[in-house]
């Protein structure tokens, strides 16, 4: 859902830093990696002291890495696929890191098992969800659906967060967290019905 927001923040806010890192000369698996690096230990470090907002900060800073990359690998015209396949690795660590942090808060600082195990549910589901749509091109089929993408689960986690922190007011994450774990379960659902449908239209054709 919130894909339609990439192109705007590529090519207008996040412009002047993609044009001065290809300037330098650093490589976008560089700016991966250090993204990567960045959320995680925002997530692990922050989260679990009750630190929040603070992790919220922090974390936002390095999220935008996601979006430079690749549009520094199609600035200077890179054509091999190991950039895409090092970022969709990489984003697997971040949202565990990112989950796992949320979850050691709930089981250190306000003592929840509850949201202990939705966030835990919601890192689950995220993987699946991932993987899911990675399997489906690997057997060439269309995956691409679903109520809560990658960029909808970080939005969906990292804003109800930092409000609930600053305002004091937790129950903005608990809802949060309630309905990411249920759009990221939902997405997985869509996801292996719609692959069903392709693959039993497939085999009707080739019958």
């Amino acid at each position: 859902m919130l894909d339609r927001f990439k192109q705007f923040w590529q090519g207008v806010m996040l412009a002047p830093f993609v044009n001065l890192f290809v300037r330098l000369g650093i490589s976008p698996d560089v700016v991966t990696l250090v993204g990567t690096l960045g959320v995680s230990f925002g997530a692990l470090f922050f989260f679990p002291r009750g630190m929040v907002w603070e992790g919220v900060l922090f974390i936002t800073a390095f999220v935008f890495s996601d979006l430079i990359d690749g549009a520094m690998a199609r600035k200077t015209g890179r054509t091999d696929d190991f950039g895409a396949f090092l970022d969709s690795t990489l984003d697997r660590i971040a949202d565990g890191a990112l989950f796992a942090g949320l979850a050691l808060f709930f089981a250190w600082q306000r003592e929840s098992h509850l949201y202990l195990v939705l966030c835990l549910v919601i890192l689950v589901m995220g993987a699946v969800t991932s993987y899911a749509r990675a399997k489906a091109d690997h057997l060439h089929y269309d995956a691409k659906v679903g109520i809560a993408e990658r960029p909808d689960r970080l939005v969906g986690m990292l804003v109800p967060a930092f409000f609930a922190d600053v305002l004091d007011l937790w129950i903005l994450l608990d809802v949060a967290l309630w309905a990411l774990a249920v759009a990221a379960t939902v997405t997985v659902v869509q996801r292996v019905w719609v692959v069903r449908r392709q693959a039993l239209a497939r085999a009707a054709a080739q019958a």
